[in-house]
């Protein structure tokens, strides 16, 4: 294939944005969609949290991207698929579920779809950006897929929401306003995949490798595979991987219907717009913001300092939903002041989660074994997210949040594990 170049300009912002919108559909949004549309809170979180599951399992097969066509091939390949996907799902949105499941399943099906693509999109996406890029490029745009990425989930989280509620109380229906929502979200990727054919790079070195066979990519894949489970500190890295995490794990299945349910069932009664302000908005800038000055405080101070102080600022905040829980305030200010301060402290205590991974990965297979401490992550968040409905509906809100809190003691534990493994002995930054 003659190597087409592009402004990298034209393309990065687009492809990273394009690389979150499908991720926060499939996991946040559609929470909201289900639950709008009847869905009950221990069903929605159950069958929302295991549309996780694709970013738990693509390290099974993204060493088949590497080998069968093109990064660029796959990425719009991938884009053309959720932008289908996203009409389907406008398609067979249940008009009156009833409250049963059934109806459901045509929707929850074709969000599996929708996952798989997402989760492989991101490999091909993060690989073309490698190839299409030298290093100095690579590092100077690093900042810029980051931030379009996050700007997307802005979009995805606040904008799609918002529009979603503002449609509902106009047309007075919401399988209608999701169905229209959808639709426009169909028509926005179909843009940008029509606009990414014709502005990604095609780099000479993008091509499948006709040297590895099938056989060999699997055998390359047990061996990294079997390297990493036979890493110093294996173990206690799992359990750092899976727990550190646990109280936002079960929060935020429950932060949405918690702030849509109405006040008499123990939720705050918010409207689907404002949701989308409160927790898709102001929620997701707090965390980009704990998110930044969690890296700068690392590039400061460095990892082994600042574990302690990151993991209770990841906890600790979890407090704000037992005070919103009892007290049901009715006040706007206070409700987003409540949710910025507990997606800041994530966002900052999140930092030291995504460095011990890089840490942990360092070798001979960094790049294998990076893809697998994500998995991890995305595990991590899959199996609290699936019960978390249950509990919640067996516990009630303010019972739920209390176990929330409990919970921290797991995130302080492998905390505590993690820095007598010794982990952050190496260089992290600052001494």
């Amino acid at each position: 294939m003659m190597e087409k170049k592009q402004n990298p300009w034209h393309w990065v912002p687009t492809l990273y944005f394009a690389e979150g919108i499908p991720y926060f559909l499939v996991n946040v949004i559609s929470v909201i969609m289900f639950k709008n549309l009847g869905m009950n809170n221990a069903d929605v979180a159950l069958y929302t949290g295991i549309l996780y599951l694709p970013w738990v399992i693509k390290p099974l097969w993204s060493p088949f991207v590497d080998i069968i066509r093109t990064k660029r091939w796959w990425v719009l390949l991938t884009q053309i698929v959720v932008a289908v996907s996203f009409v389907l799902i406008a398609l067979v949105i249940p008009r009156n579920p009833l409250g049963k499941i059934g109806p459901f399943v045509p929707a929850l099906v074709v969000f599996w779809v929708t996952a798989f693509a997402s989760a492989t999109h991101d490999i091909a996406a993060d690989g073309f950006y490698m190839l299409a890029l030298n290093r100095r490029d690579q590092s100077f745009f690093v900042g810029i897929r980051s931030t379009f990425y996050r700007l997307s989930s802005v979009f995805g989280q606040g904008i799609i929401v918002v529009v979603a509620g503002l449609l509902e109380k106009r047309l007075g229906n919401v399988p209608l306003a999701w169905t229209l929502t959808l639709t426009g979200c169909s028509v926005l990727f179909g843009a940008i995949a029509l606009w990414h054919t014709f502005f990604l790079p095609c780099p000479s070195s993008d091509k499948g490798s006709s040297n590895l066979t099938v056989k060999g990519i699997i055998r390359d894949f047990l061996r990294t595979f079997f390297t990493f489970f036979r890493k110093r500190g294996v173990v206690i890295a799992m359990l750092f991987m899976l727990f550190y995490r646990l109280p936002e794990a079960f929060l935020v299945k429950m932060l949405n219907p918690f702030l849509l349910d109405p006040v008499t069932e123990g939720g705050l009664g918010l409207d689907t717009e404002m949701v989308g302000i409160v927790y898709g908005t102001v929620g997701v800038l707090a965390l980009t913001l704990g998110g930044i000055l969690g890296g700068m405080a690392i590039a400061r101070w460095g990892l082994k300092k600042l574990m302690w102080p990151m993991s209770l600022s990841l906890a600790l905040p979890c407090l704000v939903f037992v005070y919103l829980s009892f007290v049901q305030p009715a006040s706007l200010i206070v409700v987003n002041l409540c949710v910025a301060l507990d997606q800041f402290g994530y966002g900052f205590g999140f930092t030291a989660y995504m460095l011990y991974m890089m840490r942990f990965s360092e070798g001979e297979y960094k790049t294998a074994h990076y893809s697998l401490c994500t998995a991890f992550m995305a595990l991590s968040m899959m199996l609290p997210g699936m019960v978390a409905g249950y509990l919640q509906t067996t516990l009630g809100y303010r019972g739920f949040f209390l176990m929330v809190i409990v919970c921290c003691l797991a995130t302080f534990a492998v905390t505590l594990a993690a820095i007598r493994t010794g982990f952050s002995q190496s260089s992290d930054g600052a001494s």
